[in-house]
C-alpha cells in the first residue's frame, strides 16, 4: 500500500494544509475502484397464460354459442381476472386419448363400441388434431401412438381384446400422462360403465394426475338396464365427477347408442369457447388455484357453465 509523507514546513504549512483532504479524497476514490463490482438483485417473474376451455349450455342442456368475452366474469381463488384471449371457438388443434373399456362386464357391446368408434373417429379428426388409442380391462394397453390417419386407429381398433377386471384409474393415470407435454386442447374420452376393480390407481391419483396434465376428461358411461343389479353406480358418479372437475362432460349411451354419445363430445369439443388470463393477485408459493368461471346478465340462471375447476401451478425455488 502507497504511503504519503506529509511535511508541515513553517513556509508550507497553509498549502499542505490544503492538500491533505484532497489526498484523502484520492485515496478513498482509488479504495472504491479496487472492491468488486455489486450487481443488482435480479427477480424473475415467470407469468403464465391460464387457459380456460368453456361450454355453456341452457336449461334444457343445449350448447349456448354467441356469447362473446364481455359475457363472462373469471376468479382466481375469489380474486376477479382479466379475460386477455378469447375465441368463441376454439381452434387449437385436438389431442386426444380414446380408451375403451374391454372388461367382461362390457365385452358384449365390443364389435358396436368399434364401428361406432371409427365413426366418430372420421367426423372428428382435422388435419391439426392427433388421437391415440388405449384399451384397459385389467391391464392397460395403447394400440396405436398419436396420428392423424384414420387407417392407423382403425387397425388399432381391430385389436381390442378383453379380460375380467377394470383398471379405470391407471387409465386415466395413464393417459392424462400421455396428454401432458401436448400442445393444443387435451382430452381423454372414456367409454366404460364405469367402477374400478383393479385398485391399483385411486380416485384422487386419477383425478390429480388429470388437473395436473390439463386433461378433460369425457365419459361415455355405457351400463346395463337401468334396473339391473349388476349396474355400478358408485363408479358412474366417480366417471362423472372427474368429468364435471375437469371441465369435460358426461353421456350415458342410450337408446341411441354410442353414436349418439360421440355425437355430443363431437358437439361439445366444437363448441368450446376459450378464454385466457395472466394472473394477478396471486398467493405466493400456492400450489393449487380454484377457478370459477361465471357468465353474470339476467338470463344466467338459467346457463350452466362448464369448465375445469382448478389447475396446479408450477412452483420454483428462488436463486440463490
Amino acid at each position: 500500500m502507497r504511503s504519503y509523507r506529509i511535511f508541515f514546513g513553517r513556509n508550507r504549512h497553509r498549502h499542505n494544509r490544503q492538500a491533505v483532504p484532497r489526498l484523502l479524497a484520492l485515496a478513498l476514490l482509488l479504495a472504491t475502484a479496487l472492491l468488486p463490482a455489486q450487481e443488482d438483485p435480479t427477480f424473475r417473474v415467470d407469468v403464465k397464460l391460464v387457459s380456460l376451455f368453456v361450454n355453456v349450455t341452457d336449461g334444457h342442456g343445449a350448447l349456448v354459442g354467441g356469447l362473446g368475452r364481455e359475457n363472462f366474469a373469471v376468479t382466481e381463488d375469489g380474486r376477479p381476472q382479466q379475460i386477455a384471449v378469447f375465441e368463441r371457438q376454439s381452434a387449437q388443434p385436438l389431442n386426444i386419448v380414446l380408451a375403451i373399456d374391454t372388461s367382461g362386464s362390457v365385452r358384449k357391446d365390443m364389435s358396436q363400441e368399434t364401428a361406432a368408434a371409427r365413426r366418430f373417429v372420421r367426423s372428428l379428426l382435422r388435419p391439426q388434431d392427433q388421437m391415440s388409442v388405449f384399451e384397459f380391462s385389467t391391464d392397460v394397453r395403447e394400440l396405436a401412438g398419436f396420428t392423424n390417419k384414420p387407417a392407423e386407429i382403425d387397425r388399432a381398433l381391430g385389436k381390442l381384446r378383453g379380460d375380467y377386471a377394470t383398471a379405470l384409474y391407471d387409465m386415466i393415470r395413464l393417459g392424462a400422462e400421455r396428454l401432458g407435454n401436448r400442445q393444443g386442447r387435451k382430452v381423454l374420452v372414456l367409454v366404460s360403465d364405469g367402477g374400478d376393480t383393479a385398485q391399483s390407481s385411486t380416485y384422487a391419483q386419477a383425478l390429480e394426475a388429470a388437473l395436473h396434465n390439463e386433461a378433460m376428461i369425457y365419459s361415455l358411461i355405457d351400463v346395463p338396464i337401468a334396473a339391473s343389479a349388476g349396474r355400478n353406480t358408485g363408479g358412474e358418479h366417480a366417471l362423472i365427477t372427474l368429468s364435471e372437475q375437469t371441465g369435460g362432460g358426461h353421456f350415458y349411451v342410450g337408446a341411441g347408442g354410442l353414436d349418439q354419445a360421440f355425437d355430443a363430445v363431437s358437439e361439445a369439443l366444437r363448441s368450446q369457447y376459450l378464454l385466457g388470463y395472466y394472473p394477478r393477485h396471486q398467493e405466493p408459493g400456492q400450489g393449487f388455484h380454484r377457478l370459477e368461471v361465471t357468465v353474470p346478465r339476467a338470463a344466467a340462471g338459467q346457463f350452466n357453465v362448464r369448465h375445469k375447476t382448478g389447475y396446479y401451478a408450477t412452483v420454483s425455488n428462488p436463486e440463490q
